[in-house]
């Protein structure tokens, strides 16, 4: 296992639509391995394929609850509903963050390492989570959708709610 270099703006691979994963094998265990250590030593709660310099579909998410790490490959948002806004941040944009809105709750169809089909359905900070990695692998970033960017001190009111 191994920490992988984090790809941070503006880098294009940022930007693209990531290639469908259609082979699972070792080595797409062995990349799930070490994104989830990336991101665990980065202190992150997802991270997503291109954050890592790889075009394909396939992101993880750990927010540290009981629902554990969730390894996403090939999803697709199936049902939205409700609305939240609250801070977000990005291991791709080092101490940059800011208010984004999203849905409250998320439906959505992914594969797992084996390529077997599952479905998860989230809510609050998890679907938060789950749809800020899919949007990376369609090259869609956090600050196109940030409603108002926060400085440093107001970010530590946040983290004191």
């Amino acid at each position: 296992m191994a920490i992988l270099p984090i790809v941070t703006y503006p880098n294009e691979i940022l930007e693209i639509e990531c290639r469908k994963v259609t082979v699972f094998d070792k080595k797409l265990r062995s990349f799930l391995d070490d994104m989830y250590d990336t991101m665990i030593a980065a202190d992150g709660v997802g991270l997503a394929a291109p954050q890592v310099g790889r075009d394909l579909s396939a992101a993880i998410v750990d927010i540290g609850d009981e629902t554990g790490t969730i390894e996403m490959i090939n999803p697709e948002v199936l049902e939205v509903k409700g609305e939240q806004t609250d801070l977000e941040g990005c291991l791709s944009f080092p101490n940059l963050y800011g208010e984004v809105s999203r849905p409250e709750y998320v439906k959505a169809a992914f594969q797992d390492r084996k390529g077997r089909n599952l479905i998860i359905e989230a809510e609050g900070f998890l679907a938060r989570a789950i749809l800020h990695e899919i949007d990376h692998l369609h090259g869609v970033l956090f600050t196109a959708k940030v409603i108002r960017y926060i400085e440093e001190d107001e970010l530590e009111r946040y983290e004191s709610e």
